[in-house]
C-alpha cells in the first residue's frame, strides 16, 4: 500500500529534509518547466529593499540556492548567515557555497529558539519554510525579537490554488494519496491569503509581493520525481502504475502538462 504522512509530521519532516535529494527533485521541475523565464530566486532577491552594510539572517536556508543563484549580486557589505535545523541540508549549502568568495556564516538553527541577541539583524528571510514551523507565532515573535528596529523580515510562500493541478492529477490516481497538494493546507498555515494577518501583530508596513508563474512540463518521468518526492511512497508496481496513468494524462492533453503556481513574498518592518 502506499504511504502517505502529514506536512506537520515531525518524523516526516527529519526524513524529508535530512539532505537536499527531495529538494533538489522539486526544484528541477521549476528550473526546467516554468513559463516565467525570470528565475524565481532571482526575483527574491531583487525584492529585498536593504542598504549597502547590512546583517542577514536566512531561516531554513536549504541548500543555499537563493545565494548561489544571486553570489555575484550580493554587495560586499552585507554579512550573511545561512541557518536550517537539518544539519544535512546545512552540509549541502556549505558544499554548494564553498567556492564562493563570499565569507557566508553558517549554523543549525530552530526558528522557535533563535540563539541570536535582540536587535541583532536588519534582516531575517524564510523563503518557502514557515508552513512547515510547528509553534508559527513563537517563530515569528523570535524573528521579530532578533531584528534590528527598523529592520525588514522577508517570507516567501505559496497560495491555496498552488499546483492544484498536480494534487488533482495524484487524486485521479488514488484518491487516498496527497502530494503536496490541498491536503496539507491547514487553516492555519502560513499562506499567501493569510499570511499578512499571521504578520500584523507584529510587524508594520506589511506588503505582499506576487510573482506570476506556471509550469509546463513536457516529460513525464519528472512529474513523477516531483510527486515521489512530497509525501507518499510507493512500490515499484505502484510506481510503474503512477507513470503509466502520467503518461496518459500527458498525451491527452497534448503532450504538455499545465500546473499553475501561485507564488509571493510578504516584506514587513519591525517597529
Amino acid at each position: 500500500m502506499a504511504r502517505v504522512t502529514g506536512l506537520a509530521d515531525k518524523q516526516f519532516l527529519a526524513v524529508q529534509y535530512r539532505d537536499a535529494s527531495n529538494l533538489k527533485s522539486r526544484m528541477s521541475i521549476h528550473r526546467r518547466f516554468s513559463t516565467n523565464p525570470y528565475g524565481l530566486l532571482r526575483w527574491i532577491f531583487e525584492r529585498f529593499n536593504l542598504p549597502p552594510v547590512c546583517r542577514i539572517l536566512e531561516l531554513g536556508c536549504g541548500s543555499g540556492n537563493l545565494w548561489m543563484d544571486n553570489d555575484g549580486r550580493i554587495p560586499d557589505g552585507w554579512d550573511v548567515r545561512l541557518t536550517d535545523a537539518s544539519v544535512g541540508m546545512l552540509g549541502q549549502a556549505r558544499r554548494n557555497l564553498g567556492q564562493s568568495r563570499r565569507p557566508y556564516g553558517f549554523g543549525a538553527v530552530d526558528a522557535q529558539r533563535i540563539p541570536f541577541a535582540g536587535a541583532t539583524f536588519d534582516a531575517v528571510i524564510a523563503d518557502h519554510m514557515l508552513y512547515h514551523v510547528p509553534d508559527r507565532k513563537k517563530a515569528l515573535m523570535e524573528i521579530q525579537r532578533i531584528l534590528k528596529p527598523g529592520g525588514r523580515f522577508y517570507a516567501s510562500t505559496v497560495g491555496r490554488g498552488h499546483m492544484r493541478e498536480l494534487a488533482e492529477l495524484v487524486a485521479g490516481f488514488d484518491p487516498a494519496l496527497d502530494a503536496w497538494g490541498a491536503g496539507h493546507l491547514d487553516a492555519d498555515t502560513f499562506m499567501l491569503e493569510n499570511g499578512a494577518a499571521q504578520l500584523t501583530p507584529l510587524f508594520t508596513d506589511v506588503l505582499l509581493h506576487r510573482y506570476e508563474d506556471a509550469l509546463v512540463v513536457t516529460e513525464p518521468a519528472p512529474l513523477v520525481e516531483y510527486i515521489l518526492s512530497g509525501r507518499i511512497t510507493l512500490d515499484a508496481e505502484q510506481r510503474a502504475s503512477l507513470t503509466k496513468y502520467v503518461e496518459e494524462k500527458m498525451e491527452r492533453a497534448g503532450g504538455a502538462f499545465r500546473i499553475e503556481k501561485e507564488t509571493g513574498i510578504f516584506e514587513a518592518v519591525r517597529g
